[in-house]
């Protein structure tokens, strides 16, 4: 566990309490939620580095406590504090597993679960799984078109969209969907995942491309086998309990879905909600892994295999949960909407909007849907040495010396196969004939008698080091590197001086013009 001494960024006991983003992550063992004096008292770290945080009831900011393990305890009096103060608590693994989900209680309509019921009789189950299945696959379809570049796999993946409109069952539904992951994952399975030069030796081979989305140990996506894989299981748990809290919310039972079947242990809306909400998460992971590395420590490879995050990297991952809340916030609400509408005698009276407050801001003539909440900037990290620096940067100042050295050495060696092949050697004859050519032809009688080897070395010499190399290359027609020897003092063959004189304002007498 040696990775996890850079586990915290704020010291062991703080006054700056909650981020601006207002999710607050515990990590570590022996984790303890509980009260003391009206506050909500948090412990959580490992050994020496343990930290406390002590949250008022008032002015906390706290929209999110999110758990990562469990080791510790969690009192009835703090899960109280948490829904007085209308705070979602989640508790995860860090193998993409949502253990607990608890969010603010409100009332809910036992005629909208009613309803959820018995969607598949209704027929509002088919509605509901076609919209989710669209909404998804014109997402897969963006990503794998304008950031993936794979041309053949949006085509498929359009072809099955199409394919939607003839499904009037949720097994095809199904089987439309699966056809069109096979293509969509299959397009990420080359995408090569780059690590800071200085971890190169310590990563495996096959943590070097994305993969197979499907784990060989499990036959499924659980228990990754790699970095980006691993990443995207927790993001998707912290999807999954964005859509149960969301669920919940509205009064839905999370259990009970439409397109995933009942299981044990599964909340099967949530699930439903997650597929049209996807592809944006897919499309964060794409977006990180190819701008920037990954560092060796935020990963553990278990002795089966298994790739797991460590704590440093759960928690950066943890903040991203109100952007996939707000995403998932309208679709949710859609489903109640739908569920409602299509019972058998509808009342008058419409279903609240909590998620959006859809409802309030169209009464007050605002937009109908809250802004979108971008994702929390990632951090940038030396493609060198791994160690973080400012954004706009691709390498540390150490890092950058070498990586210029290397730089400059490949460019001279690929300057000299160049500079040696037969174009560069014919043009190279072609110039020294033409130039020899121009000698051989200059009269030097023609040269201006008051133009000597004195008054070019000592009126017109030093001002040409004022001059642009490339002026002086324009002028008399000879190379950049000639021109350089020029500025910096080299005499030119004399059928040059003339035009030199001119250039810096020379006249006869070695007086300067008023040019």
């Amino acid at each position: 566990m040696a990775a996890t001494k850079k586990l915290y960024q704020l010291p062991q006991t703080h006054n700056s309490l909650v981020p601006r983003h207002g999710v607050l992550t515990l990590a570590g063992y022996g984790i303890r939620v509980q009260m003391h004096a009206g506050h909500l008292l948090l412990h959580d770290g490992i050994a020496d580095e343990r930290r406390t945080i002590r949250l008022p009831r008032v002015n906390h900011g706290l929209k999110r406590l999110v758990m990562i393990g469990s080791d510790g305890l969690v009192t009835l009096e703090a899960l109280r504090w948490l829904a007085d103060q209308k705070a979602s608590f989640v508790m995860l693994q860090r193998d993409g597993a949502v253990v607990l989900t608890t969010g603010p209680v409100y009332p809910s309509d036992a005629r909208l679960r009613r309803a959820q019921a018995l969607a598949h009789h209704s027929g509002a189950a088919i509605l509901i799984a076609r919209e989710l299945i669209d909404r998804k696959l014109a997402g897969q379809e963006r990503v794998a078109r304008y950031k993936l570049l794979a041309t053949q796999a949006a085509d498929a993946i359009s072809r099955c969209r199409a394919a939607l409109e003839m499904s009037d069952s949720p097994e095809s539904i199904r089987q439309i969907e699966s056809k069109a992951a096979g293509a969509y994952w299959a397009a990420w399975r080359t995408l090569p995942i780059t690590f800071p030069r200085k971890d190169e030796a310590r990563v495996p081979d096959h943590w070097r491309s994305f993969g197979a989305r499907v784990s060989p140990l499990t036959g499924s996506p659980r228990l990754a086998v790699n970095p980006p894989n691993a990443i995207l299981n927790y993001l998707y748990a912290v999807l999954e309990s964005e859509s149960r809290l969301a669920a919940a919310a509205l009064g839905l039972d999370p259990g009970i879905g439409v397109l995933h079947v009942d299981a044990p242990a599964r909340d099967s809306l949530a699930c439903d909600l997650m597929e049209a909400v996807r592809p944006q998460v897919d499309a964060f992971l794409l977006d990180w892994i190819t701008r920037e590395p990954l560092k060796r420590e935020w990963f553990l490879e278990r002795r089966d295999g298994n790739c797991r995050l460590m704590a440093q990297l759960a928690i950066k991952l943890s903040v991203t949960a109100p952007t996939w809340g707000r995403a998932v916030a309208p679709m949710a609400e859609w489903i109640a909407w739908t569920l409602w509408s299509g019972r058998r005698k509808p009342s008058g009276a419409a279903l609240p909007t909590r998620l959006t407050q859809r409802h309030k801001r169209a009464a007050k003539g605002g937009s109908p849907l809250p802004s979108p909440v971008s994702p929390p900037r990632r951090e940038n990290v030396c493609r060198g040495c791994g160690k973080t620096i400012r954004n706009g940067r691709t390498n540390c100042a150490d890092c950058a010396i070498g990586g210029a050295k290397e730089r400059l050495i490949s460019a001279a060696s690929l300057g000299r196969v160049a500079a040696r092949s037969t174009g560069a050697r014919a043009k190279h004859v072609a110039s020294r004939q033409r130039h020899a050519q121009a000698c051989s032809a200059w009269d030097a009688s023609r040269q201006p008698a008051w133009l000597t080897s004195e008054v070019f070395s000592q009126q017109i010499q030093p001002l040409l080091a004022n001059l642009p190399t490339s002026a002086i290359r324009s002028l008399i027609g000879v190379s950049r590197w000639y021109a350089g020897k020029v500025r910096q003092g080299y005499r030119p063959h004399p059928r040059h001086w003339l035009a030199l004189a001119k250039l810096v304002g020379v006249s006869e007498g070695g007086r300067a013009t008023d040019s």
